[in-house]
């Protein structure tokens, strides 16, 4: 059993291996053209608490990996990063806070945020074609999972439909859907691309998949309670902004109180399959818990 003490200092040394990752494998800020360069760092160091790069390295970790895992965890960032640059954008949310600080087309300029996120999306694959080359077969799979978890039919397309929910009366299933593509798709993928690192067999790979839609979903689900409870200084980024929008979300559906119910509900069944994995499932078991707490 992790004590809090225990947990956050585990945590920092995971968030500690992607920081110096992406100081690592990123190109530095004087790369030319550099504006483009700084403005991918710029993004990339926004803070935040790397849950996704987290997750797979947690994952790996439970299968004791020969390879490395950090590029993986890197390039998983950077297309998380990338969306959330692009999301930002006049064009989709037009929003100008993002982790407490202005958003990248605020701080520069919306074609250079443009540009910085194409940057980070194909940066992503070219770090795992050249990281894992000498082990083909899993840099086949970790490409695979990831270019599917972003693609039309997952992250983008659930943007769409997200998008398309402002002028859309959706129902509850499909909100569900959307965010198990909008959201849950590329952590889903963090736990996928852990565990073949480890060369988890597909029993455990199916686990993870279900573990990850669950962390998703409940990701998502707190995402929509704190838009109407906090504030911006609390949140790092403009509250409210969903009802403004017109939004559909899970307090449309089932009230604060529904919604947060669903926000426990999620999490137990994550953690139910969490137990089942090998290894020392005790630090992803305490992250589901932590992520359910942020609304508490």
């Amino acid at each position: 059993m992790f004590t809090e003490k225990k947990f956050k200092s585990t945590l920092n040394i995971y968030q500690k291996r992607v920081e110096e990752g992406i100081e690592q494998f990123v190109p530095p800020a004087a790369t030319p053209p550099s504006r483009l360069h700084q403005a991918m760092r710029y993004s990339l160091g926004a803070g935040g608490k790397r849950l996704r790069p987290v997750l797979l390295l947690a994952t790996a970790d439970l299968f004791a990996p020969v390879e490395d895992p950090v590029p993986a965890a890197v390039a998983l960032e950077c297309v998380h990063t990338y969306s959330l640059v692009h999301d930002d954008l006049p064009g989709m949310d037009d929003s100008s806070l993002r982790r407490g600080k202005p958003t990248c087309h605020i701080q520069f300029d919306e074609a250079t945020a443009i540009l910085a996120g194409d940057a980070l999306l194909t940066y992503a694959f070219e770090l795992m074609g050249r990281h894992y080359q000498n082990t083909p077969a899993l840099g086949n799979s970790l490409i695979r999972d990831l270019a599917n978890a972003s693609g039309s039919r997952r992250l983008i397309g659930g943007q769409m439909d997200d998008l398309l929910g402002e002028r859309t009366n959706y129902t509850s299933e499909q909100l569900k859907n959307i965010h198990l593509n909008k959201t849950a798709a590329l952590i889903t993928a963090a736990m996928t691309m852990g565990g073949r690192i480890g060369h988890a067999p597909e029993r455990d790979i199916q686990s993870l998949v279900l573990i990850g839609k669950s962390v998703g979903l409940t990701f998502q689900i707190i995402d929509d309670i704190l838009d109407v409870t906090s504030d911006d200084k609390t949140l790092g980024k403009p509250t409210g902004s969903d009802l403004d929008s017109g939004k559909a979300t899970y307090i449309d559906f089932f009230g604060l109180d529904g919604a947060r119910s669903q926000a426990r509900a999620h999490p137990e069944k994550a953690k139910r399959l969490c137990r089942d994995l090998p290894g020392d499932t005790a630090f992803l078991l305490e992250l589901i818990a932590f992520l359910e707490h942020r609304i508490q």
